[in-house]
């Protein structure tokens, strides 16, 4: 890993009604994402110390981003580098949710940018489940790997 590079770790919660995987994305909160749908959704996730166990991460980031609780197994999908750079580390886990019962952390953002104007903002302001192909259209284009890692490794 690059020094430097900042390191996020998230889960996908994955279900197979009728034989068929869908996934469970969420949607970024904030003025910024508000507009943005196609090639915004996400895996909840976040950035960790080195001292923490990525794992342990993605379950704590996935409760902190949805209210939902997680249950492995957890299967490894591996890590991808985003074009900002950041490393996420991901895994999988087969659940279920009903998405209008998410409830997501806030953060603090300065909106808009350099104005020293600060704003609360959920993290997360949705979550929904996408078929595998909905999710490709969807999911942002440089997490899609983690996708099809999920496909290939639900086959077997």
């Amino acid at each position: 890993m690059k020094k430097g590079s900042k390191r996020s770790a998230g889960l996908i919660m994955y279900r197979k009604p009728k034989g068929e995987i869908e996934v469970f994305l969420v949607h970024p909160g904030g003025p910024f994402w508000a507009n943005k749908d196609r090639g915004a959704w996400t895996l909840p996730k976040g950035e960790y110390s080195a001292e923490e166990e990525p794992l342990v991460a993605a379950q704590r980031e996935f409760h902190e981003e949805t209210g939902f609780v997680s249950q492995g197994p957890f299967l490894e999908l591996g890590s991808i580098r985003q074009r900002s750079g950041k490393i996420v580390s991901a895994w999988a886990f087969e659940g279920d949710c009903v998405p209008d019962a998410l409830i997501s952390n806030t953060c603090e953002i300065e909106w808009p940018p350099h104005s020293g104007r600060r704003l609360e903002i959920p993290e997360i302001d949705r979550g929904r489940w996408f078929s595998m192909n909905e999710a490709n259209e969807y999911m942002r284009e440089e997490q899609r790997e983690l996708l099809r890692r999920l496909a290939e490794s639900a086959r077997s």
